[in-house]
């Protein structure tokens, strides 16, 4: 591990570094980006893994992007996309988005209203089992005023309507899918060979090798500074970052503390971010998966508040992340304004010791708990493929093991782990989990309503006072009061313990010196890849 002091004494260089370099345009070459484990699947509204966002968001567009500050009140800063221009109805609940004339479809068709029309119904189709459908609750319908005018309209007033609405849905070409069913879009042929109207547009894709993306030369935004974009997909975690280090690649997402000193002996370069919207933590399944009833041990809530209480997330976070990483108190990472560092259950281990002796939990001769005959166990699953997740299940193993659990760590490959978890095929799971820079994107791995197919309450979480406050704070129009609302949502998500939150992420990234990277967003980095020069490619 690096020692702090010097840690943060290469972060000052490394950051100096990131802000020089050639300012002048170029236009070519071919970028290489570094990924530890494949996409799932290439069709956006059902791209689950972190890598399949990455690729799906240069090859598709929404309807208006947000902007730098991340403000999702209002329409303000957000700029256009697919739509060149908006207009609210007098009343604030419909959305009329005039399309750009010029935006075609890879393929050579215009894209048109019945586009927009089409991508809400499907996404909203529980036949597709969409992951954004929840991002959609608040609309009731999409109408065509016109080939180039797609009217959204709303439910409800809500301060971060137009967000939800313009942002997380890319849209999809109606004449290539309408004719297809919902349930059969994700193995159709259009995910092997999809086709957006992204800066970007597909060439190949090698399954656990290769991603790559050419430039859509005529793409009515403009095209691409790079000509192609090359993503390698190594089997895991030191393998991508080898890559990195020795010039295979120019980029990678995450560059693990370990490896920061390497990359600066290597001539790479790093930038590192104050703060992030991912965060890592442990989903209690509540439900059993074989009886459909509440889990034998994780079901109780008071077991899993001393679970909870059981473990120093302090000192998990200093031994896997270093200064890297910050222990995480809740749903909503400090980038957002509703974060509340007060919320989470403390570390207290007499206090986790009382409440497990209470409910009958009594520690054998070798030191494990039991109750009757139900011993005080489960598995934690995780992906093999992530280090840094793998070190903390063995940390949490024994720190749990100290309090009388016996826990099973339960290594899984990466797309095996999503569809265990979108089965709640599973005790417990160690996740990593990137939100929507929307305080309502609680709802989407928290509320009750997503307790359905292809929903993201993986745990099963279930309680009407949660959501009647989560539904309060999403309509509320005086910011003050609004923050207060999801803060009170979030005591009661830590009281209730479905989770153990863990740690929030400061973005640190390799660049290679060949590379000139453009406007790395907390977000989602990735969202300006079409701006990223080659440094040594001549301008044409």
């Amino acid at each position: 591990m690096i020692k702090l002091e010097r840690t943060s004494a290469l972060l000052l260089v490394l950051l100096a570094w990131a802000c020089a370099g050639d300012d002048k345009a170029r236009i070519g070459g071919t970028i290489v980006l570094s990924a530890s484990a494949d996409a799932d699947v290439l069709v956006p509204p059902l791209t689950f893994s972190v890598l399949g966002k990455q690729v799906v968001d240069q090859m598709f567009d929404n309807l208006a992007d947000i902007g730098e500050d991340l403000n999702t009140v209002g329409d303000v800063g957000f700029t256009p996309r697919l739509a060149r221009r908006w207009r609210w109805g007098r009343d604030s609940l419909s959305i009329d988005f005039e399309l750009d004339p010029g935006a075609r479809w890879h393929d050579g068709r215009p894209v048109r209203a019945g586009d927009v029309e089409y991508t809400f119904r499907l996404v909203k189709d529980p036949a597709l089992a969409s992951p954004l459908a929840s991002s959609l609750d608040n609309v009731d319908s999409v109408s065509v005023v016109d080939s180039l005018t797609a009217r959204v309209w709303l439910r409800e007033r809500k301060p971060d309507a137009f967000f939800k609405v313009a942002q997380p849905v890319a849209i999809l070409p109606s004449h290539l899918l309408s004719g297809s069913p919902a349930a059969g879009l994700r193995a159709g042929s259009f995910g092997s060979s999809p086709i957006g109207t992204g800066k970007f547009r597909f060439s190949a894709w090698d399954r656990g090798a290769r991603i790559v993306l050419v430039a859509d030369s005529a793409n009515y935004r403009g095209r691409p500074k790079a000509d192609r974009l090359i993503w390698l997909v190594s089997p895991d975690y030191p393998a991508a970052a080898v890559r990195f280090l020795t010039g295979a690649a120019d980029f990678i997402d995450v560059l693990r503390p370990e490896y920061v000193s390497k990359a600066v002996a290597a001539g790479k370069g790093v930038r590192a971010s104050e703060g992030s919207l991912d965060y890592g933590y442990v989903g209690f399944n509540l439900v059993d998966r074989k009886t459909g009833r509440p889990h034998p041990v994780l079901g109780d809530r008071e077991v899993r508040r001393a679970l909870v209480m059981s473990v120093d997330r302090a000192a998990l976070v200093r031994n896997v992340f270093d200064t890297f990483g910050l222990v995480a108190h809740g749903p909503a990472t400090r980038l957002l304004a509703t974060s509340d560092t007060t919320s989470s259950l403390p570390y207290d281990t007499a206090r986790a010791s009382r409440t497990l002796d209470s409910l009958g939990w009594r520690r054998g001769g070798d030191g494990l708990r039991r109750r009757g005959s139900t011993p005080l166990a489960f598995s934690l699953m995780v992906a093999s493929s992530s280090t840094n997740r793998m070190k903390l299940a063995v940390l949490l193993q024994d720190q749990w093991r100290k309090a009388g659990a016996r826990v099973s760590v339960d290594p899984i490959e990466v797309n095996t782990f999503g569809a265990r978890m979108e089965e709640r095929n599973f005790d417990a799971l160690l996740n990593a989990w990137h939100i929507e820079p929307t305080p309502s994107s609680v709802r989407e791995e928290w509320a009750s309503s997503e307790i359905k197919p292809g929903g993201y309450n993986a745990s099963s979480y279930r309680n009407p006072r949660f959501d009647a406050v989560v539904d309060s704070a999403t309509r509320e129009a005086n910011p003050g009061r609004s923050v207060e609302q999801y803060r009170r949502a979030y005591r009661i998500l830590s009281e209730d313990a479905p989770a153990l939150w863990l740690y929030e992420l400061r973005n640190v990234y390799g660049v290679s010196n060949r590379v000139q990277p453009s406007g790395l967003r907390p977000d989602a980095w990735w969202r300006s890849l079409d701006q990223w020069t080659v440094a040594d490619t001549v301008t044409q």
